[in-house]
């Protein structure tokens, strides 16, 4: 039960109390497992191209891109402090006046401290914070290396120093050039004119938190003149928040509704499922999809863009067969032949399995069937080889309907109890990078309303502390994962080497993103 200012607040965000009700009871209910038939395999849902066959859709993308409309989808609103992690639990435990650091790495068995103090001039953000910390402390060269170290770190983090935990991530420095140090959002920018451009412009959307936006802007204005001349390339750069009415309640242990000391509600972001909202609300022919830490200096950027040109190759390729098909089913003028084909091309392009019963279906039967499966949003996803990441993979999966089909299922929608569905985890060869290219717009050029093919069903409850107690959280179906259930999907194996996160600070210390390791 709601009382009138609860029904206040939910309505100020947009929600319905029957939304809320629904959001309840699927807490209330617990999490529906994917039912994995079996993990896609190359030859099995996953495409692998020779070098002449990448070299064709190569082409035909460069020769096609300027027909296009383009747009790279970049979330970005995520905040830097899981980065820092062990920087935080550094400064709460280590006492310089008891142990040194290299013992405070023995004692809490932590390699990731030692890395970071080891190789501290290579990060790119070292001159910024010993120019910061120099100008507050003119004594900081007399003090031993480990207070050095000890003052490296806080200035860095503190919110009197450069306050970096508090910047989302697509804005710290992330490589340093001989002339500069560039930004995630920054390489974003530059990676666009490789590939997601055309006639001379390049269109970018972030969603950020409002909290952000402000130096997403700034940044914008300092770099935009200079990348714009020495690309040759005029940037269109557009932002979007997370929509409150994508929110979610959370409930306690004891399934009451969660509130804040103030008695309101609490109403939790959920996840990156909600930013269906931002991707429905672009009107580009073709979208890519890629996270904001996945992004290499330069000169290895012009490398792995050629993959993504080879997934936008293949996606206008197939696009482009399904539109003839469905301008032939409109017109009505159909042989059996041509009924054949369109089945098999589901069957083996798509990877949409045919009812056994369509060889006896009427030719009005046939035609209602085949439009229903060919008129869908598409997606061309690159997937890597499993190095034993974290994450989701590729998976043949039964609906409760008894449909299957091939979808991007997380580890947390796995129900490891059982082991028939450990068994085909355990038998995944790739992995999801997160790395995609979307075609939004149907046969006569109308976008789809995204919304229509979510899988309701996929919603992740996971654990979560607020307030030192613990709560479910809801989360919606994941962008590439449930709120695509029902596109239509292509996977293609591309290089582990276009798979580059940054998910600690150290990971920085990479090659990739080391510009003298790139010469």
């Amino acid at each position: 039960m709601f009382s009138n200012k609860d029904i206040q607040q939910i309505k100020s965000k947009g929600i319905t109390i029957d939304e809320v009700n629904a959001q309840v009871s699927r807490l209330k209910d617990g999490m529906s497992f994917s039912a994995l038939v079996a993990a896609a395999t190359i030859g099995k849902g996953i495409e692998r191209y020779d070098e002449t066959e990448t070299q064709e859709f190569i082409g035909l993308y460069e020769a096609k891109q300027n027909e296009y409309s383009i747009i790279k989808f970049v979330p970005a609103s995520g905040a830097a402090t899981r980065m820092f992690k062990f920087l935080f639990q550094f400064l709460k435990n280590f006492k310089s006046s008891k142990e040194s650091i290299e013992k405070y790495a023995d004692r809490k068995n932590d390699a990731l401290i030692f890395t970071f103090i080891e190789e501290l001039k290579q990060f790119p953000f070292y001159d910024e914070v010993l120019s910061k910390i120099k100008k507050s402390n003119p004594d900081f060269d007399t003090l031993s290396e480990d207070e050095k170290c000890l003052q490296f770190v806080k200035t860095m983090l503190d919110e009197n120093g450069l306050n970096y935990s508090f910047l989302p991530k697509g804005l710290l420095p992330f490589h340093k050039y001989e002339e500069k140090v560039k930004t995630a959002f920054e390489e974003h920018l530059f990676e666009s004119t490789l590939y997601a451009s055309s006639n001379g412009k390049a269109n970018l959307h972030f969603t950020v938190s409002k909290d952000h936006q402000l130096y997403f802007t700034n940044e914008l204005s300092r770099i935009r003149e200079a990348l714009e001349k020495q690309t040759n390339t005029i940037f269109n750069v557009s932002f979007s928040y997370q929509n409150e009415a994508t929110e979610t309640v959370a409930l306690t242990k004891k399934d009451e509704v969660f509130r804040k000391e103030d008695g309101s509600i609490l109403f939790r972001p959920a996840g990156h499922g909600a930013l269906l909202e931002n991707l429905n609300h672009l009107n580009n022919d073709l979208i890519f999809i890629k996270n904001i830490d996945n992004i290499v200096v330069s000169n290895r950027n012009i490398g792995v863009s050629d993959y993504k040109k080879l997934l936008a190759g293949v996606l206008i390729e197939a696009q482009e067969k399904v539109f003839k098909y469905m301008h032939k089913l409109d017109s009505g003028n159909l042989t059996d032949t041509d009924f054949k084909v369109m089945a098999l091309f589901l069957r083996y392009r798509l990877n949409v399995p045919i009812t056994i019963d369509f060889e006896d279906f009427t030719a009005e039967e046939k035609v209602k069937y085949l439009k229903d499966k060919l008129n869908k949003p598409m997606r061309v996803c690159g997937m890597v080889k499993n190095q034993g990441e974290p994450g989701g993979g590729p998976f043949w999966v039964k609906d409760k309907h008894g449909n299957i089909s091939l979808q991007i299922v997380e580890f947390a929608q796995i129900n490891f109890s059982k082991k028939n569905q450990q068994s085909i985890v355990y038998k995944a060869t790739h992995f999801n990078p997160t790395d995609l290219v979307c075609g939004v717009k149907n046969y006569k050029g109308e976008k789809f309303d995204l919304t229509k093919f979510v899988d309701s069903e996929a919603a992740f409850i996971t654990t979560k502390t607020q307030n030192g107690v613990d709560i479910d959280a809801l989360e919606l179906p994941g962008l590439w994962n449930g709120s695509m259930a029902y596109w239509n999907s292509i996977f293609v194996e591309v290089p582990l080497e276009t798979f580059n996160p940054v998910k600690t600070v150290n990971d920085l210390l990479q090659p990739v993103h080391q510009v003298s390791h790139t010469n």
